[in-house]
């Protein structure tokens, strides 16, 4: 069936018959205009590719290959040029694979035939199939538009548009269509045709006018490069971004564009990106010339056959957001400064350790050298300074840092050393104004002390290029000064680090104000403590003593630890230890106190546990008022040398450490004697009470008895107890610490404190020592008489003999006399045996002891009187006198100076 209605030959698939209808054109097919078929499209019924190597977009060889005999992956195969050849009677001579594919129609069924069956409407009803056979190409009424289209082709030569041509299957494709009228070889005209569909000519064209508008439009640096890594297209941004116009660009790469320096690691990275094929996404990097900052991105171009055809660059000028993230990042590190400044002096309760930290602090975050420069009276912790500044103001220097030392830096600042200044200097300035001063140069360098001055050569010598004199200032007072440098290649300061400086130097001196504040009150509280805490202790005859007393280093208060030697009686001596809860003025002076009612009730001679009970029911006066209630812990112990007896009693503290003396072996090594291994401290054990100030619980006393030279051992708590150890393990280390040898007691108190406290700052400690021995043989002498009236001669003929035997002749008649009143005494109102006993120490003590509890009482006798003037010749004649309870009576004595 021809295309005029079925006339003529039938036509060969893809060949076309002789346009004079007598057959094929010459050699069996019909050529392309210059005798060639058309690029880029395979003749009918010779799919055959024609190519130039000067063409390939690819060079790669397998690259080449791979790309042979495949037809997907190319923009040609994206769109589908149909090509088709006509002769002028619009009878069809060629029809390509690809114009099958369009419309559905075999090169068989169409070649030779005329086109105009592909035009105009359909003939069936939509949804209804068309009345004609499958491969019958449908007529269309007369004139059709093939034949107008073909007119105006012959009348012009070419002619371009939009046609909407019949696919086999019955609907409608809109093709855009390019037809040319060409004359073959032997001069036969005819009509080369190439169509496209319009929907897959409109996806590219809008793809292609999205990448337009990105290239012209985008404030984004854009670029591509090929696979030599030339410019092949780049947008106006980045042109400006690189300073030159995009046609300089065009067919150089970044080595022929940019700085030498940018473009090595720019053209290294591109190579990269293009060889393995990872993108490079936000990479952050220095742009040309150093001039802002640049974020770049990298991703390798690949075509649908999977070729690389070059990379693309995205180019993003991030020099703004790289200037807010500094700024960030640095305000980030000065409040980090800040807070680092804080917690490094804000515990510091000394003031040179708080100028030691504050110039540590800074150095060397914000400068290479610093220096806390104080008034000397601010610097002991003394008043604020009220005179101005001058030349002659005392400052000294208590803080250094320095990123490095040496002979130079040590000139330039030294812990200690004196600070010399003149009124009209920076240094005397910023004293006398309080505002800071920033020095930028040599000249202002020179001018920051006084002329010639060795620190300012120093400084020069070190590089010192940048200088903040900053005042520290507390309550509205000038302390003194913080000095910071930068030196060599450090930039130097700025007035953001002025502002962070001045911040800083707020906050030291109110810190500095705070550590002399706590100076003076702990140096009136440590003055207060050692006022009331005894400066020596009397040693009477058989008992050596050694004490010390430690106060609390660890930035604490003053504690109210205390001891007390206390002579009594009889040559007897009490020895207490005590620890008031709390810390400061009031805990000492709590201390003061208590140590004042334990010494006078001591007066008393009554025993331990009685003592502690008064102690405790003064309570109320004991405390510094009557809504605040205390807290005391102690421990009192009375030693007769006589007896070599101790009696303790403890009020909730820590028990006595006893340590026997070591038993020398006996002559010629045999026998029993000490293990030299043996431990011989023990914790006494005892009853161990309630603290004073709580009550509710009966004090008890325990009586021991002690061999010669033994030692005992009261402390507080402050020598035992270490954090988040049990204070059981600190016990049983004093209890070894004591198993060693003990030399002379003093020697023994630093080896215990230095063992003890091995580096650590403790608490409050007071440590008592008392070596406890019995008096010299031939010191005491005692007698017991019944109550008869001879009592009295035989008390006075004993102590008579007794005198003249110890060499105390001259205090016979005194002493004689004494005891005649005392033994008269026991005779008229008891009713037992009475006792008469000597001591010979330091001085003479005479005791007269009977079973009738009450004391006797000193009464005023007038001249009728015949008695009563006992107890009044007694009080006169002796140095002192007293009486005290015993278990079975009383005992009156008195003590008379030696010769």
């Amino acid at each position: 069936m021809s295309a005029s209605g079925g006339d003529g030959p039938e036509a060969s698939p893809n060949r076309a018959p002789d346009p004079a209808g007598g057959g094929p054109a010459e050699g069996g097919q019909v050529p392309a205009a210059g005798g060639q078929t058309p690029a880029g499209e395979p003749a009918a019924g010779r799919p055959h590719r024609h190519h130039h190597p000067d063409m390939d977009p690819d060079p790669d060889p397998e690259s080449r290959s791979e790309g042979r005999g495949a037809s997907t992956g190319t923009l040609l195969d994206t769109l589908r040029v149909a090509v088709v050849m006509l002769d002028t009677s619009g009878r069809v001579l060629l029809w390509s694979p690809l114009a099958q594919e369009v419309l559905g129609w075999a090169g068989e069924h169409i070649v030779g035939r005329r086109v105009g069956g592909l035009f105009g409407p359909p003939e069936s009803p939509p949804g209804q199939p068309p009345r004609r056979g499958p491969d019958e190409i449908p007529r269309m009424p007369d004139p059709s538009p093939a034949e107008q289209i073909l007119a105006d082709l012959l009348r012009g030569g070419r002619w371009d548009g939009i046609l909407s041509l019949r696919h086999r299957d019955g609907h409608t494709v809109q093709v855009e269509t390019r037809a040319s009228l060409l004359v073959d070889g032997d001069g036969r005209p005819f009509v080369l045709a190439s169509m496209v569909e319009t929907s897959r000519l409109r996806t590219l064209e809008h793809d292609l006018a999205a990448l337009d508008s990105l290239f012209d439009s985008s404030p984004l640096g854009v670029a591509i490069f090929d696979r030599d890594l030339r410019y092949v297209r780049l947008n106006e941004a980045l042109a400006a971004m690189n300073g030159m116009p995009v046609a300089d660009h065009i067919g150089h790469t970044v080595l022929e564009v940019l700085d030498e320096r940018s473009a090595a690691d720019l053209t290294a990275l591109q190579r990269d990106v293009l060889a393995t094929g990872r993108p490079v996404i936000d990479l952050v990097t220095y742009a040309p010339h150093g001039r802002g900052h640049r974020s770049l991105s990298y991703h390798r171009l690949v075509d649908r056959a999977g070729r690389v055809l070059g990379i693309s660059a995205t180019v993003i000028d991030v020099t703004e957001r790289v200037q807010a993230a500094a700024k960030v990042e640095r305000a980030r590190r000065r409040l980090a400064l800040l807070n680092d400044v804080g917690t490094r002096i804000a515990n510091v309760l000394d003031v040179r350790r708080c100028a030691e930290a504050l110039a540590a602090a800074v150095v060397p975050t914000f400068s290479d050298y610093s220096g806390v420069i104080l008034h000397a009276e601010v610097a002991d912790g003394g008043e604020l300074p009220t005179a101005p500044y001058g030349d002659n103001t005392p400052m000294r220097q208590l803080g250094t840092g320095a990123v490095r030392w040496g002979p130079e830096v040590e000139r330039m600042i030294l812990t200690g050393q004196a600070i010399g200044f003149t009124r009209k200097s920076i240094f005397g300035t910023v004293l006398s104004t309080g505002q800071p001063r920033m020095v930028s140069s040599e000249e202002e360098l020179l001018a920051t002390t006084f002329p010639g001055d060795p620190k300012v050569r120093a400084a020069l010598a070190l590089g010192v290029h940048s200088l903040l004199v900053l005042p520290l200032r507390a309550r509205g007072v000038v302390l003194g000064l913080l000095v910071v440098s930068r030196a060599r290649e450090r930039e130097p300061f700025d007035h953001d680090d002025l502002a962070l400086a001045m911040e800083l130097a707020n906050r030291a001196g109110a810190a500095l104000d705070n550590a002399r504040l706590y100076v003076r009150e702990r140096e009136g509280a440590l003055m207060l403590q050692r006022s009331l805490l005894p400066q020596s202790v009397v040693e009477p005859p058989g008992v050596g003593v050694a004490f010390r007393y430690v106060p609390g280093s660890s930035g604490a208060e003053v504690g109210g630890d205390w001891f007390d030697v206390i002579p009594l009686a009889g040559g007897r001596v009490a020895f207490v230890v005590g620890d008031v809860m709390g810390h400061g003025l009031g805990a000492a002076a709590t201390m003061g106190r208590l140590r004042t009612a334990v010494r006078t009730l001591a007066g008393l001679d009554m025993p331990p546990d009685e003592l502690l009970r008064r102690v405790n029911e003064l309570g109320d006066d004991l405390a510094q008022g009557q809504a605040e209630g205390w807290m005391a812990t102690a421990v009192y112990a009375v030693y007769d040398p006589s007896t070599r007896r101790i009696a303790i009693a403890q009020a909730g503290h820590l028990p006595p450490v006893l340590v026997e003396p070591v038993t020398p072996p006996p002559p010629g090594g045999e026998g029993p004697g000490a293990d030299p291994d043996e431990c011989l401290a023990r914790l006494v054990e005892l009853p161990s009470g309630v603290p004073l100030g709580v009550g509710g619980v009966r004090f008890e006393t325990t009586e021991l008895a002690v061999a010669d030279g033994a030692v005992l051992v009261l402390y507080t708590d402050g020598l035992v107890e270490t954090r988040g150890q049990d204070i059981g393990e600190g016990l049983e280390r004093l209890r070894q610490t004591l198993c060693r040898p003990l030399p002379s007691l003093e020697d023994s108190c630093d080896d215990v404190l230095a063992i003890m406290q091995p580096g650590r700052e403790p608490d409050d400690v007071a440590l008592l020592m008392a070596r406890l021995g019995g008096l010299p043989a031939g010191s005491t002498a005692s007698w017991t008489f019944p109550a008869e009236p001879s009592a009295v001669r035989l008390a006075r003929r004993r102590v008579r003999d007794t005198l003249v035997e110890w060499g105390l002749a001259p205090l016979t008649d005194v002493t004689m006399l004494l005891v005649s009143e005392l033994v008269t005494n026991s005779l008229r109102y008891a009713h037992g045996p009475i006792g008469v006993r000597m001591v010979r120490g330091s001085s003479l003590l005479v005791e007269v002891s009977d079973p009738l509890p009450d004391p006797p009482r000193e009464r005023i006798a007038t001249l009728e009187d015949e008695g009563g003037r006992g107890l009044q010749l007694v009080a006169r004649a002796s140095r002192r006198w007293g009486t005290r309870h015993g278990r079975f009576g009383k005992t009156v004595w008195f003590e008379l100076a030696l010769p």
